[in-house]
């Protein structure tokens, strides 16, 4: 039985001071003057046509990325999270989730945008290593890295520090250090990923010295190890928390829940009442979507792809699948998915119990064949 989702809300911000080599998400780096006000207002505007799709539903979390969301000024933010109130309903315990540059972090600003109703701030530090910021292009080094981190404390306890690992030339002992800084100013989260190559980027062409796998293994094995003595959980592939402060914005999208994207190249997913799930994506031409062009696409997830879709995102956490969830989600029965689950129990990539699945080690390390299995 049908049964509708928790939706979230997402807002993409542009613009960028530079383009990062390996950054394949949508930024954009002006040389003009940002048209705050009038993106600010367009966004609301696009938030107000897709609240159409979603009739009377709450939403539940906010996450403002980017490209670099904390370019903006402290009174655009505030008009954004006042616009958004007045057209939706949040829940007090909403969290509001912004992501800032190092390079900056003000404090006033910082805590004004705390004021504005920002309660968890997202700290794209990559590394702590100088020299490595600067190969991957980062405007930054290690000592503005740390006093962001100082500032972003002073203001809201809660906040994540993004890291990344595998990256050109790091060592296991450079790898270790980020995590050892980062734990040493006691976040409440810690996204910790691999570097990738991706195919759209400049450094894609570029010949980069990368970590070889045993040292990628090495590195996850003694990272993850030194995490969990530090009092982190890991609740997703690349997600460490302490005590409940998972991010929800993103357990949302994990556990295959709605969200409306709005902005430049946002990606959104909204199930309607009759069971059809949609993928929307806004356009990326700035001059378009400023003159009131949003939507780029609105596609229709056929229902022989929904399986793919939701274990494409369940499967990256670290807890039960309960079938009774997979059919509220989808709106498709299990027998449907009798074989391919038959499949991944032979290759020992999942266990089943009466009520729910869960991932194996074997799972998580080989999840692009786990994923394959339920391709049709």
């Amino acid at each position: 039985m049908l049964k509708l989702p928790p939706i979230s809300l997402y807002i993409h911000i542009p613009w960028c001071i530079k383009k990062c080599g390996y950054c394949d998400f949508y930024s954009y780096v002006s040389k003009k003057k940002i048209p705050e006000e009038k993106y600010i207002s367009n966004l609301l505007k696009d938030l107000e046509k897709d609240l159409k799709l979603i009739y009377t539903r709450k939403i539940n979390n906010i996450f403002i990325g980017g490209g670099t969301p904390s370019l903006l000024h402290h009174k655009s933010i505030e008009n954004l999270i006042t616009g958004i109130k007045k057209r939706t309903k949040l829940s007090k315990f909403t969290e509001i989730t912004i992501e800032s540059n190092p390079k900056l972090i003000e404090y006033k600003r910082f805590k004004n945008y705390k004021k504005s109703g920002i309660n968890r701030f997202s700290l794209g530090i990559q590394t702590f290593n100088s020299n490595l910021l600067k190969k991957i292009e980062r405007t930054y080094n290690k000592n503005e890295a740390i006093k962001a981190i100082k500032e972003v404390k002073k203001i809201n306890n809660n906040f994540n520090i993004d890291l990344m690992y595998g990256l050109p030339n790091q060592s296991l002992k450079n790898a270790l250090s980020d995590l050892k800084y980062a734990v040493k100013y006691n976040p409440t989260h810690i996204s910790w990923y691999q570097f990738t190559l991706e195919p759209n980027t400049s450094f894609y062409k570029k010949k980069l010295n990368l970590p070889c796998e045993n040292i990628i293994f090495q590195i996850l094995h003694q990272g993850e190890k030194f995490l969990k003595k530090s009092g982190y959980i890991k609740y997703e592939i690349s997600s460490y928390m302490k005590l409940q402060y998972k991010c929800r914005h993103n357990l949302n999208y994990w556990n295959f829940g709605d969200y409306i994207g709005i902005g430049c190249g946002a990606h959104g997913k909204i199930t309607k009442i009759n069971g059809d799930i949609i993928r929307t994506i806004k356009n990326k031409n700035i001059n378009q979507f400023i003159n009131g062009k949003y939507l780029n696409s609105k596609k229709l997830i056929l229902e022989k792809d929904k399986p793919f879709e939701y274990f494409m995102n369940t499967f990256r956490l670290y807890q039960p699948i309960y079938k009774k969830h997979f059919q509220e989600r989808t709106n498709i029965s299990i027998n449907q998915i009798k074989n391919n689950v038959k499949k991944a129990l032979e290759k020992k990539y999942i266990i089943e119990k009466k009520d729910s699945w869960e991932t194996t080690k074997k799972g998580k390390i080989f999840l692009n064949s786990l994923l394959e299995i339920f391709l049709n």
